[in-house]
């Protein structure tokens, strides 16, 4: 009888059990090995590329934030750092978000039903309908960008995405992305996209201007407006579509941005105060976005100005302004020259920091100190007439001169004979001490001390220097030092002594009495011009109590230009910028304490004329003898075929003690009468010299032609 063995279900159980254990060891083992090799594989990525990512083109901004000028990056790519919240048009980016990345601020980096979509739709369609990247996908493939598409890259992506969510905020991301994503050629992020192809920032978008931009970083190169525009608008259209579907936007409003044609050009990036730019980034070293304290509003207006200017006066002249907060010592617009791209007006030059000779424009410093010393009023009587000091005998500009002219009538007609008479009283040396004191360079040449020359124009000086002077005059005696590039360390400046308050706000009274051109208003704006030796300099700075400007005009390369005279060249210009400000002229500061307001015959006996060094001084309150008739320099008409009598040549004398004598060419023709009067027999023709010596030994003499 044979045996029977029943194997029971247990059993089988039991059999099969450490195969089930072993195949559970395997898989577990696999899974540890695919997590760590996984996890190795991630680590072999190495970090984000963040900081070059970060990486953007330099700008410069006005006090505002407004862009001034952006530099290309070093390989010629425009990348303009983005702020979404503050500078983007909300249109935009919710277009973009709506089109791109409807779940982005829910989800962590992946959006596992855009992926779901994709792929449902791709498998079904046969080709790719929608993508399942996120922004946050895209951004990573930005930052590290690779041609070929494959699970691998979009597995990198995914890895990619969810690191920069863990170490970015959502706000940080989107700017991120806006900065990065591709617009064609090499115009990186909305910035740059906007600037480049509408001329403007992207702060305010029509929706035909968003949709197309929402459009172009799909296929940046085969829809570049400045070569595929049709590819663009067609491009365009669909995501209208699209967003009419999701009912997004109406149909009209897609209709009528359809009817929108796309721009088909590049336009030039924005240049701004590029010589106050350049200067800036050569200083300010790495600094992605470098803030400058101009004021791009007026920069606007003031560069067309100069760029105009130039071209009516002639070939090769170059123009430059600038203009000066005068409280805060601020540029608030650098215009270097006419234009910075013409090579024949050396527009690369900045003609604003380039020493030239400043002709007349030191006088209101010299006129000042003598005020200060107070040996001269702006109402003391001044002799305009020949003198010599030394070798040196200054002249007018045009040859003539007026005889006694008040002090404050001798500055705004900008008379050379009583300024270098005054400068000659106060001292070279002082002068350019205090013009140095308060923060200008003033350049002589090479082992050459200050003389009375540079009263005329006989040193070198910058029309920023220049214009920091007459800033200071503004402020009533105190300069502070110009300022364009804002860093914390330049917030507090020190103020610097140029005059005292009375002496100051005397000069700019008088000044702002100085007559304007043809297209200025009389007593609106204080100026003073200048015009350099040979007629290379063309100067004029005013000031009212807001703003300093000045201006010049030349040929950079220090050539001659005839009749280039600053009231006829550089005041009209001044004048047009203070009108291009937009805002009426403010009044200058009301007079200080100790202000003396008089009349001449009012002043104190010392201060009704002024006397030069060594002249006699009365101690008896006795004027010293002047010709009042006929004034120095001036010409004489004698008809001598009328007889002696009718041909006589009156003189007339004020002050002095009597008797008094008259010397013709230093001959003794008689003495004045009771009256203080004489008439004389004319010399012949040609100068002569009119002498008059009152009885204490006093004398004034004139020198006159006679004809």
């Amino acid at each position: 009888m044979s045996e029977v063995v029943t194997i029971t279900p247990s059993a089988g159980k039991a059999r099969r059990w450490p195969r089930l254990k072993l195949l559970a060891a395997i898989l577990a083992a696999v899974a540890v090995l695919a997590i760590v090799g996984f996890a190795g594989w991630v680590i072999s990525l190495g970090p984000l590329p963040l900081e070059k990512a970060r990486e953007v083109s330099t700008t410069t901004v006005d006090r505002n934030g407004k862009l001034l000028r952006a530099y290309a990056m070093a390989d010629g790519r425009w990348r303009l750092p983005v702020d979404a919240k503050a500078n983007v048009d909300p249109t935009y980016v919710k277009l973009l978000l709506a089109f791109e990345d409807q779940r982005f601020y829910s989800h962590h980096g992946v959006d596992p039903l855009a992926l779901g979509r994709a792929a449902f739709q791709l498998a079904t369609r046969g080709h790719i309908v929608s993508g399942g990247s996120t922004i946050t996908m895209q951004l990573a493939r930005l930052m590290e960008p690779r041609r070929q598409r494959s699970v691998y890259a979009k597995l990198r992506q995914i890895v990619r995405a969810i690191e920069i969510e863990r170490q970015m905020s959502k706000d940080e991301i989107l700017n991120l992305y806006l900065a990065l994503a591709p617009f064609g050629g090499n115009l990186e992020g909305i910035r740059a996209a906007t600037l480049g192809y509408f001329g403007k920032e992207p702060k305010r978008l029509s929706l035909a201007e968003a949709a197309l931009l929402v459009a172009l970083p799909q296929s940046p190169e085969t829809r570049r407006l400045d070569r595929y525009p049709l590819a663009a608008r067609a491009a365009r259209d669909r995501v209208l579509e699209r967003m009419v579907e999701e009912r997004r936007i109406t149909a009209d409003d897609a209709v009528q941005a359809k009817a929108v044609p796309v721009p088909k050009l590049r336009k030039p990036m924005p240049i701004l105060a590029p010589h106050a730019s350049d200067q800036a980034v050569a200083i300010i070293k790495d600094a992605p976005v470098i803030r400058l304290t101009l004021d791009s509003s007026l920069q606007k207006v003031l560069e067309p100005l100069a760029r105009d200017r130039a071209l009516a006066l002639g070939p090769n002249i170059s123009v430059g302004i600038i203009a000066i907060d005068n409280a805060s010592g601020d540029v608030i617009a650098h215009v270097g020259s006419a234009d910075y791209f013409d090579e024949s007006r050396a527009g690369q030059v900045d003609m604003t920091r380039a020493v030239r000779s400043p002709g007349s424009t030191l006088k209101p410093f010299i006129y000042g100190l003598a005020f200060e010393d107070g040996f001269v009023h702006p109402e003391s009587l001044i002799e305009d007439r020949p003198i010599r000091f030394g070798s040196y005998a200054p002249e007018n500009f045009d040859l003539t001169y007026q005889g006694t002219v008040p002090v404050k009538r001798a500055l705004q007609l900008s008379l050379n004979v009583p300024a270098i008479a005054l400068l000659d009283r106060v001292g070279t040396s002082r002068l350019a001490s205090r013009i140095r004191q308060a923060g200008a360079n003033l350049v002589l040449p090479k082992e050459e001390a200050p003389g009375l020359a540079m009263g005329l124009g006989g040193v070198g000086v910058t029309l920023r220097d220049l214009a920091q002077l007459y800033a200071g005059l503004a402020r009533l005696g105190n300069t502070r030092p110009l300022r364009e590039i804002v860093t914390p360390s330049n917030e507090e400046r020190d103020t610097l002594r140029l005059l005292d308050p009375v002496a100051a706000w005397q000069v700019g009274n008088v000044l702002m009495g100085t007559p304007p051109p043809e297209n200025g208003v009389h007593n609106r704006i204080a100026f003073k011009t200048g015009t350099s030796y040979g007629y290379r300099d063309a100067w004029s700075v005013g000031f009212d109590g807001r703003i300093t400007i000045g201006v010049w005009v030349g040929r950079p390369d220090g050539a001659p230009v005839p009749g280039l005279i600053g009231r006829a060249a550089a005041a009209p210009i001044l004048f047009d910028a203070f009108a291009r400000t937009g805002k009426l002229p403010v009044p200058l500061p009301r007079p200080p304490k100790g202000a003396l307001l008089a009349s001449n015959t009012k002043l104190p006996p010392p201060l009704r004329r002024f006397r030069p060094i060594g002249e006699l001084v009365r101690s008896g309150g006795e004027q010293a003898p002047h010709i009042q008739f006929p004034l120095n320099g001036s010409r004489i008409d004698v008809d001598r075929s009328a007889g002696s009598e009718a041909a006589a040549m009156p003189v007339r004398v004020a002050g002095g003690v009597l008797p008094m004598t008259m010397l013709v060419n230093g001959m003794a023709v008689g003495e004045i009468d009771g009256r203080r009067q004489r008439l004389i027999d004319p010399p012949g023709p040609g100068f002569a010299r009119l002498t008059v010596i009152d009885a204490t030994g006093a004398a004034d003499t004139v020198v006159v032609r006679v004809q």
